[in-house]
């Protein structure tokens, strides 16, 4: 029996149609997968159902209420929660400050921050989650971060759970923990609507599945009569082709790093006395389990973190001209309220080509920013839009266009296809595979072992700031590849 449902609700931003008449039904006890590429209108469906964006048309219900549409607090008293791809948790609070602030009634009156989370932490009790309730949010790894954001949903007497491409953060045990918990969850006669890209672990949870292409259904089937192959096809279409793993040519090592130590934001040791070696022409993949030192490694090698130790490129002791792809695109990667050319041009602004003196050369940076978005099939009506109108995976693009509009010598990219869908991903492997084909040096930082194996002619992984074979063998790999 239908819990939820939508009718007809279609959605426009300016020029871009992101829903159109969809019509969909969610129901008590199913696990509710809802698939598609960037841009689909997944996100923006979502959002209609939790509140957070009215649509132009349509309606909806809640068992026997009409669907509040554009009041996303009468939404969450409906018993509706979303978990947001990008966390809206408070870095600098602590994880009960957190949990407290999602509670309504700490918005208008004083409240001891454990008192009020202790529902949130009867949930994690429950789920057999270990969450210290004091610990600052920002330092804790992304899994754990996701798990506060989870909690806070089920802290309340909520009916319908929506998570938005929750495993995009997650190291494989983190994602099966996570599957564990959402069928206990259905059990309890929640509706669990799953937005995802990964094929194989939307088979392995879920019950059913609803297909969006450009803001339209396109299918709908019971998980069971489906396989990847079909899904794959009801979201892109044609299948993209995909780009071979890049075997780099033979030659000596262009960077080298010896005894290199990092320290977290707290001073704490991230990357203990590490040695690393990346040929020109190679993808050196870096694996393992988030928050083992992988983002301290990669801002080192990109020269925004201080690091001791000896690096050297080509024989100086000196780091290169260095392209950098960080892990989080909308908090390190773009200035979401400029324009996509404005942040297409941010690090150009001292090219000749560009800039004169103090001036900016606007039609040769339109031009070219309108070339880069071509180039790497970013899909925007106009140059001048915010990027924050864009799906995730476009501003991914955006990032990527940025820093591979010239071959730099060394490219550190963390992470890069982390939430993208499967046209997105293979375009962001191909672009980087390209950059390695014309003599960069990559620094493939990736939680994926498929894309990591996929994508680097070799892999080290990374366990507690140190280069670990026995992690490697754990997760599945043998060490270096």
């Amino acid at each position: 029996m239908s819990l939820l449902s939508v009718v007809d609700v279609s959605k426009r931003f300016g020029t871009v149609q992101a829903l159109a008449d969809v019509s969909v039904s969610f129901e008590a006890g199913f696990i509710h997968g809802v698939l598609g590429e960037n841009g689909a209108g997944k996100s923006t469906l979502m959002n209609v159902v939790a509140g957070f964006a009215r649509p132009d048309s349509g309606e909806g219900t809640m068992g026997d209420a009409r669907l509040p549409f554009g009041d996303p607090i009468a939404c969450r008293r409906l018993g509706i929660e979303m978990v947001h791809q990008h966390f809206m948790l408070v870095p600098a609070f602590s994880v009960a400050e957190n949990l407290a602030l999602a509670r309504d009634e700490t918005l208008w009156r004083r409240s001891d921050p454990l008192i009020a989370a202790e529902p949130a932490l009867r949930v994690a009790r429950e789920l057999g989650w270990e969450v210290d309730p004091n610990a600052r949010t920002g330092d804790l790894p992304v899994g754990a971060q996701q798990r506060v954001e989870i909690l806070k949903a089920l802290a309340g007497d909520s009916r319908v759970l929506i998570l938005d491409e929750p495993t995009a953060v997650l190291s494989p045990p983190e994602t099966e923990d996570l599957f564990r918990v959402l069928r206990s969850l259905k059990t309890t006669g929640k509706a669990i609507i799953l937005i995802a890209h990964k094929l194989d672990e939307v088979l392995a949870v879920v019950d059913r599945v609803t297909v969006l292409r450009a803001g339209r259904v396109v299918a709908e089937a019971d998980i069971a009569s489906t396989d990847a192959r079909q899904l794959a096809e009801w979201m892109v279409g044609e299948l993209p082709p995909s780009t071979p793993a890049w075997a780099a040519p033979g030659g000596a090592p262009a960077l080298v790093a010896r005894g290199l130590r990092v320290t977290g934001d707290r001073g704490e040791a991230r990357v203990r006395d590490l040695d690393l070696e990346v040929g020109r022409g190679e993808i050196l993949g870096v694996g393992g389990v988030d928050g083992n030192g992988q983002l301290e490694l990669a801002e080192a090698l990109a020269g925004i973190r201080p690091f001791s130790g000896q690096v050297e490129w080509e024989g100086e002791p000196a780091l290169p001209t260095v392209a950098y792809i960080p892990q989080d695109r909308q908090v390190d990667g773009l200035a979401l309220p400029m324009s996509v050319e404005e942040n297409l041009l941010l690090g150009r602004l001292d090219s000749p080509e560009l800039v004169s003196g103090p001036f900016l050369r606007r039609a040769r940076i339109g031009d070219w920013a309108r070339g880069l978005v071509t180039r790497f099939a970013i899909k925007v009506a106009s140059i001048n839009d915010p990027v924050s109108a864009l799906s995730g995976g476009n501003q991914q693009k955006v990032v990527v266009a940025r820093s591979l509009d010239h071959v730099p010598d060394l490219l550190v990219a963390v992470n890069p296809t982390r939430g993208l869908d499967l046209r997105a991903a293979e375009s962001v492997r191909s672009a980087i595979i390209g950059a390695a084909r014309q003599g960069a040096a990559v620094v493939f930082i990736s939680t994926d072992l498929d894309e990591l194996y996929a994508t680097a002619g070799r892999c080290v992984f990374l366990d507690r700031g140190r280069l670990s074979d026995a992690f490697a063998e754990a997760l599945g790999g043998g060490g270096e590849a």
